[in-house]
C-alpha cells in the first residue's frame, strides 16, 4: 500500500471519530473567535492596541493603522476568514485563508518579541494546520505523492463511524502545547514587554538589572529600534 492510501484511510479513520469532529468544529469556532474581533476594529478603522509608538510592535500597528485602504483590507480578509470557517462547507477555504495571516502575525510576534501574540500565535498557526489535515481529502490532490489510480482501489470512506475517544491525539495534542509553552517561555533572555514598568519587572529576577534597565529605557524611553536596544543591552552585559 502506497502513502496515498494510507493517508486516505487514517483520515477517514480519523473523520469518523465524533471526538475528531466535535474537536474540528471547536477548532473552527476558537479561530474564528480569534479574529473576528480584531478584523472589525480594522475595518472600522480603529487603531489595534494601546501599546506606546516606541514598543517595536506599537510602532508597526501605527505604520500599519496609517496605511489607510489597506488596514481595512485586512479587516476584512480577517472577518472573511473567520466566517467562512463558520461555516461547514466553506470551512477549507477560511482555512487557507487563515493561515497565511495568522504565519504571518506568528512571524511577527517571534520578530518583535510581543508578548500579546508570542504564545497564541504559533498555537493558531497548529490549531490552523490541524483543520487543513482535516481537509486532507480536498486539498490531497494538489500533493506529487497523490496517485489517482491507486487511490481508486480500496478507497476508504467516511462511512467509518467510531465513539472511541481518541487518547493518543489529545495527549499529543497537549503535549505539543506545552512544549510551546515551555520553548516560548526559554526563548528569550529579555523582553520589551509592554510597557516600562513590566519591562524593568524582569529586571528583579535578571542577573545583570543595570544591563536590563538599560534596554527598557532604550525601548521604551528612547524608542530605539529593538535590534539597538539588544545591542546595547549586550554592551552592558559585558
Amino acid at each position: 500500500m502506497n502513502l496515498s492510501d494510507r493517508l486516505d484511510q487514517l483520515h477517514a479513520r480519523t473523520k469518523g471519530n465524533k471526538w475528531m469532529r466535535y474537536f474540528s468544529t471547536f477548532t473552527r469556532i476558537a479561530l474564528a473567535a480569534g479574529f473576528i474581533p480584531s478584523g472589525f476594529v480594522k475595518i472600522m478603522g480603529e487603531r489595534f492596541t494601546s501599546l506606546s509608538n516606541n514598543h517595536p510592535m506599537g510602532n508597526y500597528l501605527e505604520a500599519l493603522h496609517h496605511t489607510g485602504y489597506y488596514y481595512t483590507f485586512i479587516g476584512v480578509v480577517q472577518v472573511t476568514a473567520a466566517i467562512l470557517l463558520l461555516i461547514p462547507r466553506t470551512a477549507i477555504l477560511g482555512a487557507l485563508l487563515y493561515f497565511p495571516n495568522i504565519l504571518n502575525i506568528c512571524i511577527l510576534s517571534f520578530a518583535v518579541r510581543f508578548d500579546g501574540s508570542l504564545l497564541s500565535s504559533p498555537l493558531m498557526v497548529l490549531a490552523n494546520l490541524y483543520l487543513l489535515c482535516w481537509n486532507y481529502d480536498k486539498l490531497k490532490y494538489i500533493f506529487p505523492f497523490y496517485r489517482p489510480a491507486a487511490t481508486t482501489n480500496n478507497m476508504p470512506t467516511e462511512k467509518v463511524s467510531s465513539s472511541k475517544f481518541p487518547v493518543r491525539f489529545f495527549a499529543g495534542a497537549f503535549a505539543a502545547v506545552v512544549i510551546v509553552v515551555l520553548i516560548v517561555g526559554n526563548l528569550y533572555s529579555i523582553k520589551p514587554r509592554n510597557t516600562l514598568s513590566d519591562c524593568r519587572s524582569q529586571c528583579r529576577e535578571s542577573k545583570n538589572p543595570g544591563a536590563c534597565n538599560v534596554f527598557c529605557d532604550c525601548i521604551h524611553q528612547k524608542g530605539q529600534p529593538l535590534n539597538k536596544c539588544l545591542d546595547d543591552y549586550n554592551k552592558a552585559l559585558k
